[in-house]
Order: structure tokens, then C-alpha cells, then sequence
């Protein structure tokens, strides 16, 4: 690289590109390359879904609520941005499943539905003598012949049988991608149960044994709320590296330089580029290039959270819980709901309950787009029959999420790594990141930011030498 200073351009201001930023900052103040860096967020503020709110002593979480503690590049990242002191584990692990209008614990020691302590399953009443049975064959049933990919429903349908996958695995899935599981891609979500399968054949003995190897489970949350991690990676970086408010119309590349098109009518030049951004945008910005437009076809599912907060005494039949999830079988337009005040005790006043639930699923997006006061309805009338609420909310707080859960259906990763290669061979120096890729998760999205950077640093090293 020469002398003279050259600009990496970052668009997204979520929690990925945020991520790029921070470690693309760190590699280059680390190595003292001539580089500096630009994030562009067409919001007034950064972190996309993560979103905090204080509200009369409540705290709520308008997007996601926490990530997952065994996937650790989130709690390296808060220690590096010097928050890590904040963080905290849920402190109440047992939750429910509404099934067949009626809520069951979910049995203990199941991982994602799979059971790996067989006692609580062949006791729970979640499914019938036969069902038990059928989902017991597992422990017989041979290895899947099929090397290509396959749907979640389709491998575990074959493994357990349609009643524990209806019950139990496909509520639990559903609710992590408010998607169809007979669309959904195993390679792309869950790789790590075709991998058990792969080598211990029997799911419940590959989870159970990677379970105990883990040793690390439940969720993990900041005590002054997820923003935190967004607040303390702005206050990392420089402040004159970010642009918000500011949208990008338009990239083309000419030899070995990007051009950007900003909607304010200004115009930048870069060396390299992440692009953070959700899929369906990609095909305007980089509208001159056609292996972009079938990203236009890749379904994303719009929700919405609705928090709903409480005096103790409202709630006549409270559960023992962090929450339940609901299969399709009931009668109920929620898909989940959250306790917030027993799963995160912080959250909530003494003496209070808030309610976090979620709505808006493949085939069920209608409830989505219905007014506020339709919407609280809708789910206060769920929640009554479940709880038996006697008093209306103090407060209601509803966070729409339009086509914010991109659906990796089969084949995904086949269509990302073409992309990429496309990409690589048209647009070197272009890099793709964020939840429509390669998981949707925070802790997900934080390794594809950090990956970005280092493959950006790869590529300008590489440009140089060569």
C-alpha cells in the first residue's frame, strides 16, 4: 500500500457493520496502514434491530432480547470494547410450548426440541404413547443416504416422526426464523445437526454429547440493555469515520476503484468495500450488475414485538418460567412470548410484569400490518386466555419489523457462495455481510463483520503485492 491514505467504505450501520468498523479500525491503527475507514447508515442512529427502551422504570428491548452464550464472539467483543462487566445470564431456564391449546414445560435437558435426557421426555405430556415411540426410533434409525441439502421438517420428520416435530421442534425453530421448516435450509440453519447425525447417527446421542463438550448454555444480555454494545462500539470508533443519515443510491467499480453514489449528491472513492446491508437492497445499489437481481427473489418475513407492562396483581395465573413458544396447532395468533421480568429480572419494577410477544411468521404476516390498537388487541386477548389478565396494560409498546427475517430456504448456501464467487471474479474487493448471508443471530452477524474486515485487510495486501 503506498503513502497516501485510501478509504474502506462500510455500508450498514447494524451490528455487523458496526463489528467491521471496530476491527477494521483496530487492524489498521494496530499495523498503521494508510488506510481509513467510512460508515455509512441511512438512519440518524446505528444498530439496526437493537434497539433499547426505558420506559417508567421498565426496560424494553424493541428487537432482539439477547444471544445465544455458547457462541462467543459477542462476549470477546464486549470485552474488547470494555463492557464485558455488564453482561448477565437469564436467570430462569424453563419454558413452555403451547401445543394442542395447552401449555406443556418443555422437557428438561431438550436442545432445540432434541432430547438428551430421555427420562423427562417419555414423562411429558406433550405427546402421545405413540408419538414417544415414533420419536424413540431414532435411536435405531440409520443415517440419512442424502448429500445434498434438505429441509429442517423433511430431516427431523424423518428422525422423530410429525408429532414431536409439530409439538415441540418446530415452534421452538419456527420462532428463532418466523419461518416455514419445510422450506427452511438444515445447511444453512442448523448445520450442526446433520453433523451429529453424520457421526453419531442418532440425533439425541450427537446432541446430548455435544451439549455436555459445550458447556455452555442459556442466553446473555447487557444490564443496561443490548444497545450497550452499540453505544460502546460508536463511542470506539472515530467519530469523523461515521456518516449517518445518509443513504447510498448507487455503486459501480472501474478498474480498481469503487465509485458511491450518496442520496445527499455526493460521490465517494474506495479501495474496498463491505456491503451490510439486508439482501433486497443489493440489487438497486448495484444495479449494473445482473448476478445481484436474484436476491430480489429471496423471501424475507416481516414482524413485529409487542411488549405489554403489568401491575403483578393483573396477572391471575402466572407461569414458572422465562416463557412459552406456540405451535401451529393452536388456536392463537402469537408465536411466542417472553416473561421479561423473570427470564431478565432488571427489566421490570418490583412488583411488575412485562410481557414481550412476538407475532408475524411465514404464511401469517397479515397480523403484522394491522393498526396499533388492533395489534394490542389481538395479542391482549391471547394473553388473557393463557394468563388470565384481568386489567388492561399500563403500557403497550409495538416494534414493527418489516422483511427483517431473510429465509435461508434450501439451497442458500449453494446461492451465497456463487454470489461470492461472482462477486470475487467482477467486484474484487466487494464483501457481503450481515443476517441475510450467514445466520441471523448477533453473535452471527459479529463473525461475519469481524471476517469482512480481515478479508478486506487480505485483499489489500494481496492487491499490493501483486
Amino acid at each position: 500500500m503506498g503513502s497516501e491514505k485510501q478509504k474502506v467504505v462500510i455500508i450498514g450501520g447494524g451490528i455487523t457493520g458496526l463489528t467491521s468498523a471496530y476491527y477494521l479500525q483496530e487492524i489498521i491503527k494496530k499495523e498503521h496502514l494508510p488506510l481509513e475507514i467510512k460508515l455509512i447508515e441511512a438512519n440518524r442512529r446505528l444498530g439496526g434491530k437493537i434497539q433499547t427502551l426505558r420506559r417508567d422504570g421498565y426496560m424494553v428491548e424493541k428487537g432482539p432480547d439477547s444471544f445465544l452464550a455458547r457462541k462467543t464472539s459477542a462476549v470477546q467483543l464486549a470485552e474488547k470494547v470494555g463492557i464485558k462487566n455488564e453482561l448477565i445470564r437469564n436467570t430462569t431456564r424453563n419454558s413452555y410450548v403451547l401445543a394442542k391449546n395447552k401449555l406443556f414445560s418443555v422437557p428438561d435437558g431438550a436442545v432445540l426440541g432434541i432430547p438428551t435426557n430421555i427420562k423427562p421426555f417419555i414423562f411429558s405430556g406433550l405427546f402421545s404413547v405413540m408419538g414417544k415411540l415414533r420419536a424413540s426410533a431414532d435411536l435405531i434409525i440409520p443415517r440419512s443416504k442424502v448429500q445434498t441439502d434438505v429441509s429442517l421438517g423433511s430431516f427431523f420428520r424423518r428422525r422423530f416422526g410429525d408429532e414431536m416435530v409439530e409439538n415441540l421442534i418446530e415452534p421452538l425453530l419456527s420462532g428463532i426464523y418466523a419461518g416455514d421448516i419445510d422450506q427452511l435450509s438444515l445447511r444453512s440453519t442448523f448445520p450442526q445437526f446433520y453433523e451429529a447425525e453424520r457421526k453419531h447417527r442418532s440425533l439425541m446421542i450427537g446432541t446430548r454429547k455435544a451439549s455436555i463438550n459445550s458447556g455452555t448454555e442459556g442466553f446473555i444480555t447487557f444490564k443496561n440493555g443490548l444497545e450497550s454494545l452499540v453505544t460502546a462500539l460508536e463511542n470506539n470508533l472515530d467519530s469523523s469515520s461515521i456518516l449517518k443519515g445518509v443513504r447510498v443510491e448507487r455503486i459501480e467499480k472501474d478498474r480498481n476503484e469503487f465509485y458511491i453514489e450518496l442520496n445527499n449528491g455526493e460521490r465517494l472513492n474506495a479501495v474496498s468495500v463491505i456491503a451490510a446491508l439486508p439482501h433486497y437492497l443489493l440489487p438497486t445499489i448495484f444495479s449494473k450488475y445482473e448476478f445481484f437481481r436474484f436476491l430480489s427473489n429471496i423471501p424475507a418475513t416481516s414482524v413485529a414485538t409487542v411488549s405489554m407492562a403489568f401491575s403483578e396483581q393483573a396477572v391471575k395465573k402466572p407461569i414458572n418460567g422465562s416463557g412459552f413458544v406456540v405451535s401451529r396447532n393452536s388456536d392463537y395468533s402469537i408465536n411466542a412470548c417472553t416473561l421479561t421480568h423473570k427470564k431478565w429480572p432488571h427489566t421490570a419494577p418490583k412488583g411488575k410484569v412485562l410481557l414481550r410477544s412476538h407475532i408475524g411468521r411465514v404464511g401469517d404476516e397479515t397480523v403484522v400490518g394491522l393498526s396499533d390498537t388492533e395489534i394490542e388487541q389481538v395479542v391482549y386477548e391471547d394473553l388473557q386466555k393463557l394468563l388470565e389478565i384481568t386489567e388492561k396494560p399500563d403500557f403497550t409498546i409495538i416494534s414493527r419489523w418489516n422483511k427483517a427475517m431473510p429465509q435461508y430456504t434450501i439451497g442458500h448456501k449453494d446461492r451465497v457462495d456463487q454470489l461470492n464467487e461472482k462477486i470475487s471474479r467482477n467486484l474484487s474487493g466487494l464483501f457481503i455481510a450481515g443476517s441475510s448471508f450467514n445466520g441471523i443471530g448477533i453473535p452471527d452477524c459479529i463473525d461475519q463483520g469481524e471476517r469482512a474486515a480481515g478479508d478486506v485487510i487480505r485483499y489489500l495486501k494481496s492487491f499490493c503485492e501483486n
